[in-house]
């Protein structure tokens, strides 16, 4: 029997076999809407499940396996991020490139590095950021998650991830107070209230974040009365004001005094020399953590990135974009024309994809895996990454037989990736769009299984138990 055969009478058999995965959107609520696809890798227009496959859903964080392929065919794997340091008599220029990874240590060994060449005594200091144009933040970007890490602004001058740590602690007469630590140069007040869940509950009373110019951060609202401390990730409204706040306090640190003033913008100065260029991580380990951690700021920085050297002017969200949509038909022949992308990252409520299209990128990064090396990026079922503590893949059989990417907004669960078989070997892939999702509130102090966990366990086990009939028909395949 050759390999063609054994696949269709595979399919024939797996579609009554399988038939009861197909329900698994019977755990969805009311007024849910999907779309799902389940196909061999060795045929993947042949798909075992397939729904609503051709209708546009919100991809979110999905969206970064699109990025990713298209850093992937533009940059070489050699491709670091350069912020490079340059001196002009007493005047120090920094120009960035948008390094997500770029840390106050680093600007530390720079102004460093200046001060044993330069002396003592700074002019002006430049922030040429003329590598990027445009919004910071992206088009669909709600504007209530603005001031949290996860939304930080895609910025050419970046630092510490344009993220700052705090923490909320309450107090048992009903205040509160808020700790940022000394060196981090932004304003955080708090007038949130301390109070019991059943008062929380009732008053319908939320814990609020109001964000202002030049990185001030105000809380209101109401607080469950706890002993350790609320954790906060407030976003740097101003990395320009952040880092130029950060360049004096540390100037002041290193023992330099500043003559002039700390400028953003591309100085029109000539003769500059270069000093001191400092590095990211090479692309693989970049795409690794935007694909792991999911990542916002890399993705939507490599997004302005492959703008800037598909069209070789400053970086956007919109020419980073085009440039997706351009270096994936180009270089791999898929057309994403029809698809609606305002970012890189799926952060923004405006993206829209189809799971037809998402099909055509999984199968051409598995196809081309040996020159990608995109797919051992992604993170395991139940093992790293943001699939690791994941409710529906924490146990056998799932736990280890996807390798996946997920992506969440309001109401919207998603998932793309493949079905492994029992030796680790990619057999399947599959697709799961999820959105208005808004389930009952369950009416009971007992954990509850959500619909959403029951209807993701019922559909990935459904991947799994189809990826290991596919290695036993293509094992009794082989001559």
């Amino acid at each position: 029997m050759t390999a063609k055969l054994s696949l269709t009478c595979l399919l024939i058999f797996s579609a009554a076999t399988f038939a009861d995965g197909a329900d698994a959107t019977k755990h969805l609520p009311y007024g849910s809407r999907s779309a799902h696809l389940i196909a061999p890798l060795s045929a993947p227009q042949q798909a075992l499940v397939e729904y609503n496959t051709e209708q546009f859903f919100p991809p979110a964080s999905t969206l970064k396996v699109v990025t990713a392929l298209a850093a992937k065919l533009a940059l070489p794997d050699s491709f670091r991020f350069e912020t490079t340091l340059y001196t002009s008599g007493n005047d120090l220029i920094i120009k960035y490139s948008g390094d997500p990874t770029f840390s106050r240590a680093s600007l530390t060994t720079m102004l460093k590095q200046a001060k044993s060449e330069v002396g003592t005594r700074f002019n002006n200091v430049w922030l040429d950021d003329s590598v990027f144009t445009g919004y910071q933040r992206g088009v669909g970007w709600p504007w209530d998650i603005l001031g949290v890490c996860y939304s930080a602004p895609a910025s050419a001058i970046t630092l510490d991830g344009n993220c700052v740590q705090g923490a909320l602690y309450t107090n048992k007469n009903g205040t509160t107070r808020i700790n940022v630590p000394s060196h981090q140069p932004i304003s955080a007040s708090t007038s949130v209230k301390s109070v019991s869940k059943e008062y929380q509950e009732q008053s319908h009373c939320d814990l609020q974040l109001e964000v202002s110019p030049n990185n001030q951060y105000s809380l209101s609202g109401c607080a469950v009365e706890r002993k350790s401390p609320i954790p906060l990730k407030f976003a740097v409204s101003s990395p320009e004001q952040f880092t130029v706040d950060v360049i004096k306090s540390e100037l002041q640190r290193i023992g330099v005094t500043l003559s002039g003033e700390v400028k953003v913008g591309a100085p029109n100065i000539k003769g500059q020399k270069p000093l001191f260029v400092q590095r990211s991580r090479p692309l693989n380990d970049l795409l690794a953590v935007m694909l792991q951690d999911s990542n916002n700021l890399y993705a939507d920085n490599i997004t302005k990135t492959l703008g800037a050297n598909y069209f070789n002017e400053p970086g956007s969200f919109i020419n980073g974009t085009e440039a997706i949509k351009a270096i994936v038909k180009q270089k791999a022949g898929i057309n994403l024309d029809l698809a609606v992308l305002e970012d890189g990252s799926g952060l923004s409520r405006n993206n829209r994809v189809t799971a037809s299209q998402m099909r055509e990128v999984l199968s051409y990064i598995h196809n081309n895996d040996s020159t990608l090396k995109l797919a051992r990026l992604m993170p395991v079922s139940g093992n790293n990454g943001t699939l690791k503590y994941r409710s529906s893949m924490r146990k056998a059989p799932i736990k280890g037989a996807i390798v996946a990417k997920s992506g969440s907004l309001f109401g919207t669960y998603n998932m793309m990736g493949f079905g492994l078989g029992s030796k680790g070997e990619r057999e399947s892939l599959f697709v799961q769009f999820v959105t208005d999702y808004h389930p009952k509130k369950a009416n009971t102090s007992k954990p509850v299984e959500s619909p959403l966990t029951q209807f993701e366990k019922a559909y990935y086990r459904q991947v799994v138990d189809y990826s290991y009939s596919l290695e036993r028909s293509n094992n009794k395949a082989q001559p």
